[in-house]
């Protein structure tokens, strides 16, 4: 019912609003507190008034689908109810009713018929539209997805079903679908329970019932087999869940569903699961799934059902809001190449930026000295943050710039001697930087002549001091270079390499064998005297500098 959403902001400051023509699904993504449970609340009352609200911070607006007459007739047809005795209704109105999943109870209102079937074929902000479009809108959010599959009323099974699970117990192929995902799922078969006379039950049996008179009868064969299952309400909070959602999306039928956090009470497998078998669910549908998450696995699980998908990242920091949309094909060369797979670099999307290092070495420490100033309350800590590691100073860009296509600031940091490779190897940290093209062969020039300046000092110059073996000009030309490259968020270690951090500890070894002896000398307990504090200069104010740049509002390096 909705065709097209219109955010109030873009991909930056100055940049157009961004606008999204709606799919099946919709997965909002970013770190916390960047607006995604917002834009759900705001969809969710955009769509119940069909009109924005004074107070919308997020979306601006909403575009709903035209309905011919037929389509929106037949929509009608299938949800008019009968007046009851107490109801009385004009010259022209109708009640129009759905159970609430919600609420387990029936919400019947009353409309125009011909005032609701003009407006759907041009729909507008309009009284009567919105209270057919309302009965058609659901939000689950972590309390009410629990209640999904309460006991409910199983009607007059001869008319057209008035809930989900009088649906289910009716439609045997749907029911049969849902038993699979289900054993998958948990390894129990799902099975309607009709032998409280009257009502339908949804419970989890050991054993698939041996026939359609087994699970649906009354007998005592059926009494019997669903004695032994296990009451839904009974099983795991994420058994409830992921079972609920499922069957509210397979046999229900909203048009519009709103789901905050979906991978709430599931491990990683299960939200993996629950995307895809979402998004194979809604493949060749009309109905539009909008989701807030911070789970790969949960996106991942959606990419992978084939469903057609937009992604969109929200941001907020600093009092400004991004939006953008990703590129489908962009995730997928996430999800597929082997180092970002192995590196977990999809989770980049729900965090506000990304530091990418040399090795796991190099990740432990940077990511432990941020972890003491962020403790400390430094000013130079970065918050919300995803430390992750590459191979080597080659990958480290493989990593880089598929995140800032992205649009997440992803810094690269690397030894010194990254400048001893040139050619192809140098080109792919200008690339991976976004460094324009124009400026390559300036950056190859000067790297090529400081490589040289470094090697005619006869000594091995990453593990003997870097920059500091350089004087007077060659030093402020080396020192000009490297700052050129951390304004587009390269940021080369000036002594060296890692191993020149906190030298007056007198950490030995290198690479592995120097992280554990550094960390045994930084101490864990802060409140020992030998608990190394942030301070002032090293490598505290190198994290600083990596913070001004990824919250600089004018960042080079980050396509628009």
């Amino acid at each position: 019912m909705i065709n097209k959403i219109k955010l109030k902001s873009g991909s930056s400051q100055g940049q157009p609003n961004l606008e999204v023509d709606l799919t099946p699904i919709t997965v909002f993504v970013g770190p916390n507190n960047s607006g995604k449970s917002r834009i759900l609340i705001e969809i969710e009352k955009f769509s119940r008034k069909t009109s924005g609200q004074p107070n919308d911070l997020i979306l601006d607006s909403l575009t709903f689908t035209p309905l011919s007459k037929n389509e929106i007739e037949s929509e009608l047809n299938k949800i008019t109810q009968t007046p009851t005795q107490n109801e009385s209704i004009s010259e022209g109105q109708i009640i129009i009713g759905k159970l609430s999943s919600q609420k387990n109870q029936a919400e019947r209102v009353k409309v125009l018929k011909d005032e609701v079937i003009r407006v759907a074929q041009t729909p507008s902000n309009n009284h009567w539209y919105s209270k057919f479009i309302d009965l058609y809108t659901l939000r689950l959010d972590g309390t009410n997805r629990l209640n999904l599959l309460n006991e409910q009323t199983a009607g007059d099974l001869q008319s057209t079903p008035t809930n989900h699970l009088s649906h289910l117990f009716l439609d045997n192929d749907l029911r049969k679908e849902l038993r699979r995902i289900i054993y998958e799922a948990f390894g129990k078969y799902y099975v309607i329970d009709p032998t409280n006379i009257g009502q339908l039950r949804v419970r989890l049996s050991d054993t698939a019932p041996n026939s359609e008179r087994q699970e649906k009868g009354w007998e005592n064969e059926a009494i019997e087999f669903h004695k032994k299952a296990t009451l839904i309400n009974e099983a795991s909070d994420g058994v409830k869940a992921f079972s609920g959602i499922l069957t509210t999306l397979l046999a229900g039928d909203p048009k519009i569903t709103l789901i905050d956090e979906p991978e709430a009470f599931l491990h990683p497998a299960l939200s993996n699961k629950l995307g895809k078998e979402i998004g194979k669910s809604l493949r060749n549908s009309n109905k539009r799934l909008l989701v807030a998450t911070h789970s790969a696995s949960f996106l991942m699980g959606c990419i992978q059902s084939g469903s057609p998908l937009n992604i969109v990242r929200l941001t907020y920091k600093n009092g400004i809001p991004t939006s953008r949309i990703l590129p489908k094909e962009k995730i997928l060369h996430l999800m597929r190449h082997p180092l970002l797979r192995s590196t977990g670099v999809l989770n980049g999307l729900f965090y506000e930026s990304v530091i990418v290092t040399e090795a796991d070495s190099d990740r432990a420490f940077y990511q432990e000295i941020n972890e003491r100033l962020l403790s400390a309350g430094d000013e130079r800590a970065i918050s919300n943050c995803l430390f992750i590691n590459a191979q080597n100073k080659q990958t480290v860009w493989e990593i880089v710039k598929p995140l800032r296509e992205l649009g997440i600031p992803a810094v690269g940091v690397v030894d010194i001697d990254v400048l001893k490779e040139g050619g192809q190897v140098f080109t792919k940290l200008l690339d991976g930087s976004f460094i324009p093209q124009l400026n390559h062969q300036p950056f190859h020039s000067q790297r090529k002549s400081l490589y040289d300046t470094f090697n005619n000092t006869g000594v091995n110059w990453k593990i003997k001091g870097g920059i500091d073996l350089l004087n007077g000009e060659d030093k402020e030309a080396c020192s000009n270079f490297l700052n050129q490259l951390v304004e587009y968020g390269v940021f080369v270690i000036q002594k060296g390499e890692l191993e020149s951090w906190l030298k007056h500890l007198n950490a030995n070894g290198h690479g592995s064998n120097w992280l554990i002896d550094i960390f045994s000398k930084m101490g864990d307990n802060p409140e020992e005297p030998n608990y190394i504090k942030p301070a002032g200069g090293d490598v505290w104010d190198f994290i600083g500098e990596v913070k001004n740049w990824i919250e600089n509002s004018n960042k080079k390096g980050i396509p628009k």
